[in-house]
């Protein structure tokens, strides 16, 4: 059982490099050559199964924050905002879909030896851990405090994979009278299968979970939309530093300017034949 807000992951930046085109680039604001490092906490897991080989493919999920200035002293937020997210596995970057599950992107992933000077992955797990297999149980560890996770399993019959989620059950409903739960939770990472290629996905769903049984589960998979024209009047109009602002205006870079971020919403849903087990470790304080 993952402790997850105590497992991280930090990486040290490769020494930034003036973009030919952009003041800003990534956001950062300091100066050539410098390097800076990045901690966050890791909020869900996937692994992927292989059921011919039982090679396993862990995919991970960072904490978000607001896109940035790294690292200013004043004027820290981008505006135009936008979240940013990381998900990687034990070897790549992994990009997030801005679409929807049957539409394809063109997608772009990196290694992290090449993305980072340094990289390192912490997990930590809950020594004494049980796992709750009725309802009353989960219904008194919830509502003793104890921590709970729960991983979520589901097939895909034609490629062979077996897909185990596991992520901490931030939010849980109970029917005390009648002895039901209902877990509705995330942000959890879901593979998208099509870009499976044996070893890695290259594109990754952001998604949240709900299951009121052990036997069934739903996902609900975040996605990007279009503003309306008199929406993008404000939405992107930048407040302070422009994270897109031209180094020289007269010297501007293919495809500009460049499309500001679009507002994402929570919209497909799968639902799913899953084995649901709930983990239980006691609350320490």
């Amino acid at each position: 059982m993952i402790n997850f807000p105590r497992s991280t992951f930090c990486w040290k930046s490769n020494p930034w490099q003036q973009d030919p085109y952009y003041r800003y680039t990534g956001g950062f604001v300091g100066k050539h050559g410098q390097t800076y490092h990045v901690r966050f906490n890791l909020e869900a897991l996937c692994v992927i199964t292989d059921e011919t080989t039982s090679k396993n493919t862990e995919i991970f999920l960072s904490a978000p924050c607001r896109t940035e200035y790294t690292i200013a002293t004043r004027n820290l937020f981008q505006v135009p905002s936008s979240e940013f997210r990381y998900s990687f596995s034990r070897g790549y970057r992994l990009q997030i879909a801005k679409r929807p599950s049957n539409e394809a992107e063109i997608t772009t992933v990196a290694k992290l030896d090449d993305v980072h000077l340094e990289h390192h992955l912490d997990i930590r797990r809950y020594l004494d851990t049980t796992e709750l297999k009725t309802v009353q149980s989960i219904v008194k560890a919830t509502l003793a405090n104890d921590v709970l996770n729960a991983v979520s399993t589901y097939r895909d019959n034609a490629r062979g994979l077996t897909i185990t989620v596991q992520y901490p059950v931030n939010l849980i409903n109970l029917n005390v009278a009648d002895q039901e739960f209902q877990v509705c939770t995330g942000p959890i990472v879901l593979p998208d299968l099509a870009t499976w290629n044996g070893r890695e996905v290259t594109r990754v769903f952001l998604a949240h979970a709900s299951f009121t049984h052990f036997d069934h589960v739903e996902f609900i998979l975040q996605r990007e939309v279009n503003a309306s024209d008199s929406e993008r009047e404000w939405l992107d109009a930048p407040r302070g530093r422009d994270r897109y602002e031209l180094i020289d205006n007269n010297k501007r870079p293919p495809n500009y300017p460049v499309q500001r971020p679009n507002p994402t919403v929570f919209n497909e849903t799968w639902e799913l034949a899953a084995s649901n087990i709930i983990l239980r470790a006691e609350n320490q304080g």
